[in-house]
């Protein structure tokens, strides 16, 4: 059981034989690798339909796991890869995910079949959920504690930056080939590789307990039927044996997991975690917001190109402007705000902001393309709500962590943010429905950038509950439970 009031002496200082490497190359190395997991999250949405040509697919119920095989299976192993990874070297674990998956990218790349894209993806996927945890825990056992909020910040708004960049990165390389959405990853990950091998800090895990073998087992098993369940729902059917089968297990396995967590003397995720109100404010405000990012980006990408028939190359460049605003707001002006006003108004400002930009993308909605008019005002809105909420949020829960459970209690909230990923997906899905006439189509999408909205500003409404006036609270907490891992 961790004692988050008392200073953590479990762990060596660490030691390392390389050149120093200063917080600030830690921060720059691991964000390259963050860029990656991110990124791949969407960029490949709009390659599918030539994937289907060069695959010589009919429709996409197939293809449909090209996506949905990366977001389960990356999803289910964030919570056991990251006790894993508070367990042993936290630098080694981050250069292992990052090997594997600019492996993966490559072996996808030079797929000649469906099932052999998938398998791929699927490891891409693995690869993703080791390096994610990892790299957070770097960064909080490289900064001191003063600087760890922003250095979250900025980890959080490059990672919100590349998957909000997807569809416009993946709309420039499709132009050339789909197999350059997976060879993009290359660069980038080999240089993450070179440099981090070479400079970054050896971080020695925790001597804690192996992790519970049948606690992992059911958090894995549910939240990755819960996320099949979620992204098959509208190509099975709601009330499909499959789908309904799916949601069962994972409620089963979740709340056999939960018992156990309760009554376990070596839970997977410590219960004391759950007893600090930032973590779980955080947690909570991450589900419900990537609910509506997550349904904000997919009907972004639908509109332009089913509705407005837009190529992939100009839906990519007419989202761009969203994403921009994402790092000026979370460097330029998010730790000002929450100095001067606390964590908690940042958010729910910013979910709010949000909210306000799907309202806007709803009231101006037409046929008859009108980019100025109809999309752009909602996505500076949206790109800036992003820039405000993901990175503060991020902070805050990071803030809280004790050093024993830095990967571990910063997969809880990637989970979480997966999980409202897919969510956000579904419910956005079971909103448009097959609307029978353009009007139609334009009420559909209408209803559901409001349910997005609404979704935003459920976790503005979570933030002002239960993290407003814990301002003091969150400054404190580093001082106190977070000592250098």
């Amino acid at each position: 059981m961790l004692d988050l009031s008392q200073r953590s002496a479990s762990a060596p200082p660490a030691r390392s034989t390389r050149p120093a490497a200063s917080p600030n190359l830690v921060l720059v190395i691991v964000c390259a690798g963050v860029v990656l997991a991110s990124l791949d999250l969407f960029i490949v949405n709009v390659a599918l339909p030539q994937m289907a040509r060069s695959f010589g697919a009919h429709g996409l119920g197939g293809l449909s796991w090209v996506l949905n095989g990366y977001a389960i299976v990356y999803a289910a192993l964030l919570v056991l890869f990251g006790r894993l990874a508070d367990r042993y070297r936290r630098e080694r674990g981050f250069l292992i995910g990052v090997g594997v998956f600019v492996a993966a990218s490559a072996a996808c790349a030079a797929a000649t079949s469906l099932p052999m894209l998938v398998a791929f993806r699927v490891l891409q996927a693995a690869g993703a959920a080791l390096l994610t945890p990892t790299s957070l825990g770097l960064i909080l056992a490289s900064f001191p504690a003063e600087r760890r909020s922003s250095a979250v910040r900025a980890w959080t708004a490059v990672g919100g930056l590349a998957a909000a960049l997807g569809p416009a990165v993946g709309g420039l390389l499709v132009a050339a080939s789909w197999r350059w959405v997976f060879l993009v990853n290359l660069p980038i990950g080999l240089a993450a590789l070179v440099v981090g091998w070479r400079r970054l800090p050896e971080v020695p895990g925790h001597p804690i307990r192996r992790p519970d073998a049948l606690s992992a087992l059911l958090v894995t098993a549910g939240v990755g039927a819960l996320t099949l369940g979620l992204v098959q729902g509208g190509t099975w059917g709601w009330s499909s044996a499959r789908i309904i089968g799916a949601l069962g297990l994972a409620v089963l396995a979740l709340v056999l997991f939960a018992a156990r967590t309760a009554r376990h003397d070596n839970p997977l995720v410590d219960r004391a975690l759950f007893r600090v109100r930032p973590f779980t404010g955080a947690g909570a405000v991450a589900l419900l917001f990537s609910m509506a990012f997550g349904a904000m980006l997919l009907s972004r990408v639908l509109w332009a190109q089913d509705v407005w028939h837009w190529s992939a190359l100009t839906t990519g460049i007419s989202i761009f402007p969203g994403p921009i605003m994402v790092p000026l707001f979370s460097f330029l002006l998010a730790g000002r705000l929450i100095e001067r006003f606390g964590p908690g108004l940042v958010i729910a400002a910013g979910s709010t902001l949000f909210a306000g930009g799907m309202v806007w993308m709803a009231l101006a909605a037409g046929l008859t393309p009108d980019y100025l008019g109809d999309v752009l005002g909602g996505l500076l809105m949206t790109g800036a709500g992003v820039g405000l909420t993901l990175p503060t949020l991020m902070s805050t829960a990071a803030a809280s962590l004790p050093p024993s459970s830095f990967a571990t209690g910063s997969a809880v909230i990637n989970m979480l943010r997966q999980v409202g990923l897919a969510i956000g997906v579904a419910a956005l899905i079971a909103v448009l429905g097959s609307p029978a006439s353009p009007h139609a189509t334009v009420i559909a999408y209408e209803r559901g950038w409001v349910v997005s909205a609404a979704m935003s500003l459920a976790g503005g409404v979570v933030a002002l509950l239960l993290l407003v006036n814990r301002r003091r609270m969150v400054a404190e907490v580093p001082a106190v439970a977070v000592e250098r891992g």
